[in-house]
């Protein structure tokens, strides 16, 4: 049971640091700001997830520690890292940073362009 435990603990924290890896890479290299927001709030979600699973199960396995503010801390960035990337990625649209002419197509303007003509016609009827 040691070995295995061990293997699951290593490949997590292997998985983990490739993960951020990714992260790094990934904020270094991609060319706009709502790239970056992707790959720092996807893969780095992922990295250090997964880290930290591996340092539970390895505090849970071999020292005997069941810890519930890992679990929590594990849940607490599960939930909001992506939903902060998707708001800074939004804020950075808001404000008007331009895509990349990389970037293939906008959906957000569609539906804000949408919204407006709701908007616009509604204030018209008042």
């Amino acid at each position: 049971m040691d070995l295995i435990a061990d293997i699951i603990i290593i490949a997590l924290v292997v998985v983990g640091i490739i993960f951020t890896i990714v992260t790094v890479i990934g904020i270094l290299r991609l060319p706009d700001v709502y790239m970056r927001a992707h790959a720092a709030s996807k893969s780095a979600t992922l990295g250090v997830m997964s880290l930290l699973l591996g340092v539970f199960f390895h505090f849970w396995w071999n020292e005997g520690h069941f810890s519930i503010s890992l679990i929590l801390g594990i849940a607490f960035l599960f939930i909001t890292s992506p939903i902060g990337g998707h708001l800074m990625s939004r804020a950075a649209y808001m404000s008007g940073v331009k895509p990349t002419e990389l970037t293939v197509g906008d959906d957000l303007k569609t539906a804000m362009d949408k919204k407006r003509a709701e908007l616009a016609k509604n204030t018209h009827e008042e």
